[in-house]
């Protein structure tokens, strides 16, 4: 699996975010975007109300690719069209934006880190921070007897935490061990749900399978937050009881993933998946074929095909390794746990597809 940070990395990254971080409640209203005449991007302005002397106070902050999508989807705008006004005619983006920020009032949550916002969301989103995370999983980890933070990271998007039990492991076939593990991620900007799934991890290639089907999910939706002066948002002691009994259960949900029946049955899945021959002529148009139906980009493709031919198993098995294996070779983190997450999709994809594929 793709290499991230160390842990003590992590660690202290976590440390760090934990105190520089703001969220902010604010109506749209107060809002408002701009060029900057310095360094040609756009800039998120707070309005923060008139001093003494009559003066506007204003709050200015850069905005992030998150940020920036989530405005766009917040106020109907169409991604591409977006996109391209950000880039080509980004005055013309700004006048649209704050003319709908004033057309259509709401509160949202705008969470900032280093003098960005970071993110654009509702005002019943619940935080459940990585720190907070982290604080509740490495512990147990570290009581697993054996168990090692295989891989970590922390992107703009998420936080993961790839952890493997060597103490539970099996043999998909002869040579071909395979050990337990789990994937832990989780989203500070609205970018997904706390998540626990089970992880398979391939010793002859370091490669990671990610068994989503599988997974626990929590996602970030609560009670309207409320905010105090500054637009700073109260913690509110009832959410944070219920934050603390929501990671209370990630105890019960880390320890299962890694069960021996959970385990088991998909250790039986790889194998069956092994039995799913292709013939050396259609190994080209399975891969053409597989990466459209999996939404693999066509230099993702090539370096699947690459891997599949390198490696000789022409089953789907092999073929669910070649894309894991692929996943190493991306830039992104999150495109690496992206493909992770494919192998396994592939390997239980319906026999119908599978027969669709080979055709030729």
């Amino acid at each position: 699996m793709k290499t991230g940070r160390t842990l003590q990395e992590l660690a202290v990254e976590l440390d760090r975010q934990q105190h520089a971080k703001r969220d902010l409640l604010i109506d749209t209203p107060a809002l408002t975007i701009a060029p900057d005449d310095t360094t040609g991007r756009l800039l998120l302005n707070i309005n923060k109300g008139t001093g003494g002397d009559g003066i506007v106070e204003i709050e200015q902050m850069g905005i992030n690719d998150i940020a920036h999508r989530q405005i766009g989807q917040h106020l109907g705008i169409p991604a591409k069209y977006y996109d391209k006004m950000r880039d080509d005619y980004p005055e013309l983006l700004a006048a649209n934006v704050n003319g709908w920020f004033q057309k259509e009032p709401a509160r949202r949550m705008i969470r900032t880190l280093d003098g960005n916002a970071r993110a654009f969301l509702s005002d019943k989103y619940r935080r459940i921070d990585n720190y907070e995370v982290a604080q509740t999983v490495l512990p147990i980890i570290s009581r697993m007897g054996g168990a090692t933070v295989e891989s970590c990271e922390l992107t703009d998007s998420r936080m993961y935490l790839k952890v493997v039990n060597p103490r539970i492991e099996a043999e998909i076939v002869k040579g071909d061990v395979v050990q337990a593990g789990i994937l832990i991620t989780n989203s500070e900007t609205g970018q997904g749900s706390v998540n626990v799934s089970p992880l398979i991890y391939r010793l002859v290639c370091s490669n990671g399978m990610i068994a989503a089907d599988n997974s626990l999910h929590k996602f970030h939706v609560g009670r309207v937050n409320e905010a105090g002066e500054d637009f700073a948002i109260y913690r509110n002691e009832t959410i944070e009881a219920d934050d603390r009994a929501f990671l209370m259960k990630i105890e019960d949900t880390v320890n299962a993933a890694v069960d021996q029946a959970k385990f088991t049955a998909i250790i039986d899945r790889m194998r069956q998946a092994t039995e799913a021959k292709m013939e050396v002529k259609a190994v080209p148009h399975v891969v053409e074929l597989a990466s459209k139906e999996y939404g693999l980009t066509q230099d993702e493709g090539s370096g699947v095909l690459g891997h599949l031919i390198q490696g000789g198993d022409l089953s789907l098995y092999g073929l669910a390794n070649a894309v894991t294996r692929h996943s190493q070779d991306v830039k992104s983190y999150d495109r690496a746990t992206e493909l992770e997450a494919t192998g396994w999709k592939m390997i239980t994809m319906p026999p119908t597809t599978w027969r669709k594929l080979n055709e030729v």
